[in-house]
């Protein structure tokens, strides 16, 4: 028998590309709503219910209201809000964070799926935290770039639509200035430190694909490392995953530019490590979909891990590096 999946939110960006993701999998059932009942909360509540596995593509209040109509102890959840990144209660949906989280996922009931940018500072930083080369006091800052589909309909429409008022958005800005963004306090949690770091997000004019980078002066950490040990440090902790990528130095070495857009369509992660001519700086960078691996294809592969499947059932081929 297949696997029953309710998609709550499914009209929403992050629901729609998660529903094109599924419809290509082998072995599930998707449940759905008529379009006059979408928001009918008993009919959620049955939905809910019904299913085996409820992913929920909501804003953070109406998820937590989702998970409390659940009642069958039998239905697993994934949540793509901000509302349960940091709850304990919940497993944080990145399978190659660190050590046995694939099988933490694999076996919880609750699974939190991460924010794109969060994904893509926990990937660069924890293992740096974790392997002690970057103590967990250390002042960190993060830049940020992503596609303006991460924003939702509203952005999506001022982007796309003539017929908006706001057609004419500038090609780039900053945004979050008070220095509160929402994904704060999972980078914090997630990542291992002390205080949360200093994040610095923005939007361009193209719809998806993400940069993260996090310049290091590496004459100020403790063991005052080269760009080479980053390197290392990465490529072990991620040896053998299937979405996250450590690009060769001698690939990441002679790159002029890096393009957000790169790894669209597709789960991917690549991660690179640039370093100055004297050893004494280094950059590390982040690629990604924020739809994908930031998002939507993220939930697939959790789901997958969650019922057993391939990890990537469902989603597109990598590309090659």
């Amino acid at each position: 028998m297949a696997w029953r999946i309710f998609i709550d939110g499914m009209a929403g960006t992050t629901g729609l590309q998660i529903r094109e993701r599924l419809f290509r999998h082998s072995a599930l059932e998707l449940l759905t709503l008529p379009e006059a009942r979408r928001k009918d909360l008993e009919a959620r509540r049955d939905m809910l219910n019904t299913a085996d596995l409820a992913v929920l593509c909501l804003p953070d209040e109406a998820a937590r209201e989702a998970v409390s109509l659940i009642e069958a102890p039998e239905v697993r959840v994934i949540d793509a809000s901000t509302a349960h990144r940091v709850a304990p209660e919940w497993a944080y949906g990145f399978p190659e964070m660190t050590q046995g989280q694939s099988a933490r996922i694999a076996a919880a009931k609750r699974v939190s799926n991460p924010g794109c940018y969060s994904t893509a500072a926990i990937a660069l930083l924890r293992p740096l935290v974790e392997a002690g080369i970057l103590p967990d006091g250390f002042p960190v800052t993060v830049n940020a770039v992503s596609g303006y589909s991460g924003g939702g309909r509203k952005l999506i429409e001022s982007f796309e639509d003539p017929a908006t008022d706001q057609f004419t958005e500038s090609p780039f800005w900053l945004y979050g200035l008070d220095l509160a963004h929402k994904h704060l306090p999972e980078m914090h949690h997630h990542i291992g430190l002390e205080a949360p770091p200093v994040f610095v997000p923005s939007v361009g004019r193209f719809a998806q694909g993400m940069l993260a980078s996090v310049p290091l002066a590496l004459r100020a950490l403790p063991s005052a490392p080269r760009p080479r040990d980053l390197q290392a440090v990465l490529e072990a902790h991620y040896a053998g995953a299937r979405f996250v990528r450590v690009i060769p130095a001698g690939r990441s070495g002679p790159i002029a530019r890096l393009e957000p857009e790169s790894l669209n369509g597709t789960n991917e992660m690549h991660l690179h490590v640039f370093g100055s001519p004297d050893g004494q700086r280094a950059l590390l960078v982040a690629q990604l979909d924020n739809l994908g691996k930031g998002a939507s294809g993220a939930a697939v592969q959790n789901l997958n891990i969650m019922l057993g499947f391939d990890e990537a059932e469902g989603l597109t081929p990598q590309h090659a590096a």
